[in-house]
């Protein structure tokens, strides 16, 4: 199932001599995908801006927001392993369906996650052969049977933050791949609405704190 293209252009939001962070709108690829129609890449993009950057992460074609890339090899293999020993933190915004309890508290979803083989690149979870995932999420507000939420994932596995929250009944607004259409219901005309909105980290080379933020156009 294909996810809709967004034409909003990406856009560099930092750069120095180690690293550079950047926006990633909705419907753009993080990386080239199979085939001569699937090379619009925002790393592509970000080697005309600063040539020789290198990818660290990724984020889901339909997923918007923030992006860290590495200006050379070595602070590719330094981010890359603060990623593994999870010293980067990643916050991300959601609009859910449903409404979600409010107590102020962050919530914990751990259930394990595995690829569905016969659906990919669909995944699912996975009691028996599952990898270990787990989310942290806490409301930040309500609408019309639906809910603003702030997610931390603290773990990265493949769609980890979409099929979490199908899990425990609360898909992602506009979620083509595990959305409300999957159990016969109409999907939302729109976007999905997961924006990754906060990166933070110890620089590589300085070990200064460093955190990005950026508003969900949502």
């Amino acid at each position: 199932m294909s996810e809709p293209h967004s034409a909003t252009a990406p856009r560099l939001i930092h750069l120095d001599e180690e690293l550079l962070v950047l926006e990633k709108p909705a419907g753009m690829l993080s990386v080239p995908g199979r085939g001569p129609d699937k090379q619009d890449c925002l790393s592509r993009w970000a080697q005309t801006q600063v040539p020789g950057a290198l990818v660290v992460h990724r984020l889901d074609m339909a997923t918007s927001g923030l992006m860290l890339m590495a200006r050379h090899a070595l602070s590719q293999r330094l981010l890359g392993q603060a990623f593994e020993q999870r010293a980067i933190g990643k916050q991300y915004i959601a609009v859910v369906h449903g409404l979600m309890k409010a107590d102020g508290d962050w919530q914990l979803i751990d259930l394990p996650l595995a690829a569905d083989w016969p659906r990919r690149p669909l995944q699912k979870v996975d009691t028996v052969h599952g990898k270990p995932s787990q989310t942290r999420w806490q409301v930040l507000a309500h609408g019309a049977d639906q809910t603003r939420v702030l997610l931390e994932p603290l773990t990265g596995r493949s769609h980890q933050l979409r099929v979490h929250l199908q899990a425990i009944g609360h898909p992602i607004v506009g979620d083509a791949l595990y959305g409300p259409s999957q159990t016969g219901q109409a999907l939302p005309p729109q976007r999905l609405l997961l924006h990754a909105s906060s990166l933070s980290l110890r620089h590589p080379a300085s070990e200064q704190a460093l955190r990005f933020d950026s508003p969900a156009p949502f």
